[in-house]
């Protein structure tokens, strides 16, 4: 049976905020538009959700497009190792695109930059990564997304494990702190700060050090999952 609805039906996009850490700083993933509006205008990757398809796989599908960004499957999403996706914000202000009425829902990502290399296809001209204080002007209302989503990450670092996405799988104490201050735009207690983040007991301390540095080899770590997710269910606090 079909039906008419009288309502109208605004367009349902998606909008991905991917970040990624390197020695420069944190930095943000975007594509030049190859097409109008805002033709050769730097934007967030994204685009309309598909009728036959949820919002996390229009989310990961648009990625893989646009800029060739794998994420794997939801089931792979808390795996350790794996890049971090999660729901944003929805925007929907009524002028916010020109052409129709349309409504986003925006995501942000946390991936290893050595894992992904980008590459443009489908409706975006170029892919590439800028630093967070360095982004260009933006498409639509993308500044605004974007500002939501470092603003989420910022708060969201202090109180949940989601960092470690942004890590290699073996780092550094000083690789861990350095992400932390990267983030939060602030110096950390070097002391305070190894004696807290050992003392959650979600670091496996490995038996290598690091390799082809100039000062002294330090010992590398890995998150240990598991050990997080016991833990909180026992009632830690995680806290930086």
């Amino acid at each position: 049976m079909s039906y008419t609805y009288e309502h109208p039906r605004p367009a349902l996009t998606v909008d991905c905020v991917v970040f990624g850490l390197d020695e420069t700083g944190l930095k943000v993933l975007l594509i030049k538009r190859g097409r109008q509006p805002y033709l050769g205008r730097w934007a967030l990757p994204g685009g309309y959700v598909e009728e036959d398809e949820d919002l996390d796989t229009a989310a990961r599908r648009e990625l893989l497009e646009e800029t060739g960004l794998h994420l794997g499957t939801r089931k792979s999403r808390k795996a350790p190792g794996s890049a971090y996706l999660e729901q944003l914000y929805t925007f929907g202000k009524v002028n916010r695109d020109p052409r129709c009425r349309v409504v986003t829902v925006a995501y942000y990502a946390l991936v290893k930059l050595s894992d992904h290399r980008v590459k443009a296809a489908t409706d975006a001209a170029e892919a590439r990564w800028f630093t967070v204080r360095g982004l260009p002007s933006l498409a639509f209302d993308h500044r605004e997304i974007f500002d939501t989503a470092l603003a989420r990450l910022k708060a969201k670092v202090r109180y949940q494990p989601v960092g470690f996405a942004l890590l290699p799988p073996k780092f550094s104490l000083t690789q861990l702190q350095r992400m932390y201050e990267v983030i939060l735009e602030r110096a950390l207690d070097k002391r305070n700060f190894r004696k807290k983040v050992l003392a959650l007991g979600i670091l496996e301390e490995l038996p290598e050090l690091e390799e082809g540095v100039r000062h002294r080899a330090a010992r590398l770590y890995a998150f240990d999952r598991e050990a997080y997710e016991e833990r909180t269910l026992t009632g830690m606090n995680f806290e930086i």
